[in-house]
């Protein structure tokens, strides 16, 4: 049995769309008796929605950069956690005001604040219908535990820039991956390959071989951690750690299987 790990934008979910070659290659893969899931900075909630949508299915969810761990079916199996009250510190940053929103994951709920004009949070929860509740930022405290602080800019290079300042000031709890405009804030150690890591031992999986494929810095760890691919789409900076770049997903499993 082999286990196959897919980023999600820019990876999987590229141009607004699910490739039918993607979706064809998935459905082999699992037939053939392997194992498929998501590894991406999203929540839960703003995933599930759309693999459903396409005709997707899977059998587990790596979310928010490694922070929150799934079931197939959504079940939370494990989460990190950042401090509450790092949380209230790193709002008051002049560089994360900037973001277009501040949103805090949960194991079930994502919390949203801080929105204004240039923010995809709430265009994206009315379009695949996932809730979000709207706190104030005098909340922050009485948040439940909390394993993902996202931001979202203009452009990449002013996300990575703000990544840069909170790993240098926080650096001892929690870590910034830019991932291109979006910056996911989680705690100190976590990563997609933690995640996958973590995965494999709640399932009992542990000796399988790992597949993984993705096209961002934030792929970085678990690409370079199993030997692992990137897309045709990805940066030349990506494409340089991977082993191979394919045209899909899709691609990649069949070329593995």
């Amino acid at each position: 049995m082999k286990i196959a790990a897919s980023d999600y934008d820019g990876t999987l979910f590229r141009n607004e769309v699910i490739a039918k070659a993607d979706v064809e290659g998935i459905r082999r893969w699992r037939a053939a008796g392997n194992k498929f899931g998501v590894v991406t900075g999203r929540d839960y909630g703003m995933l599930a929605p759309q693999l459903k949508f396409y005709g997707i299915e899977s059998d587990y969810a790596v979310c928010n950069n490694g922070g929150l761990i799934c079931r197939a079916d959504g079940t939370p199996l494990w989460q990190g956690e950042i401090p509450h009250r790092t949380l209230a510190e790193m709002v008051k940053e002049p560089g994360v005001r900037r973001s277009f929103h501040f949103a805090f994951s949960a194991a079930d709920t994502t919390y949203l604040y801080h929105e204004r004009e240039g923010s995809w949070i709430s265009r994206e929860a009315k379009q695949w219908d996932f809730t979000i509740k709207t706190i104030t930022e005098q909340d922050i405290m009485s948040l439940p535990q909390i394993h993902q602080f996202s931001l979202g800019y203009p452009e990449a290079s002013e996300a990575a820039e703000v990544g840069e300042i909170l790993n240098a000031r926080y650096g001892d709890v929690i870590h910034a991956y830019p991932n291109r405009c979006s910056l996911d804030v989680t705690p100190k150690g976590i990563s997609k390959e933690q995640g996958i890591r973590k995965m494999l031992e709640l399932m009992g999986w542990d000796c399988a071989e790992i597949c993984t494929i993705g096209d961002e810095i934030n792929d970085l760890p678990m690409i370079e951690a199993f030997h692992g691919f990137t897309v045709d789409t990805a940066r030349d900076a990506i494409k340089a750690r991977a082993q191979k770049a394919y045209a899909g997903v899709g691609a990649m499993l069949e070329a593995n299987i």
